[in-house]
């Protein structure tokens, strides 16, 4: 009888990133270790570079479309123009919480095949799956024209233990 798997301890790495455009190369970067069925959550103060690094993230993806905000359609899918998963953004500012919410929003595209960004997803999404990548982007808040963002990547769950997030610092 095999004993069960013990649970992973969370990986993290912390990022220093000081303009929008290393933002978005930062979702560049992050995107070549994403792979169909992962979430990643992105959190942060209005403003903090969330849909910049997920602008990235879509180019990285190879994905159809702009990626903008989706604030007011809250998902929005954007298909593969290769091989690659398509990437769903969603943003769940609005939304009440709960996986209810989530499959309401009717989404054309099976989860489990997709690229799943959620920004505001705390206490809302978390039940899709244990293993998720976590995105804390932290910015000076007030009257500050300072792009400086620090950036909190904890990857949860099996499918993070041996991702190497450390390397998209380089």
């Amino acid at each position: 009888m095999e004993a069960p798997a013990a649970p992973h301890n969370p990986v993290e790495t912390e990022l220093t990133v000081t303009s929008p455009e290393q933002m978005r190369e930062l979702g560049l970067k992050l995107a070549k270790l994403l792979r169909a069925g992962d979430l990643v959550m992105l959190s942060g103060e209005l403003g903090a570079g969330k849909t910049t690094l997920t602008r990235g993230l879509g180019e990285g993806l190879g994905v159809r479309g702009a990626v903008t905000s989706p604030t007011f359609v809250i998902a929005r899918v954007h298909p593969s123009l290769g091989d690659g998963p398509p990437l769903v953004h969603v943003d769940a500012y609005r939304l009440g919480g709960g996986l209810d919410e989530m499959e309401d929003l009717d989404l054309d595209v099976s989860l489990s095949d997709s690229v799943i960004v959620v920004e505001w997803g705390e206490g809302k999404v978390e039940e899709l799956t244990d293993d998720r990548l976590q995105v804390w982007i932290h910015r000076a808040v007030g009257d500050t024209t300072d792009e400086v963002r620090h950036v909190t990547l904890t990857g949860l769950g099996e499918r993070w233990a041996a991702v190497e997030l450390g390397a998209l610092a380089a």
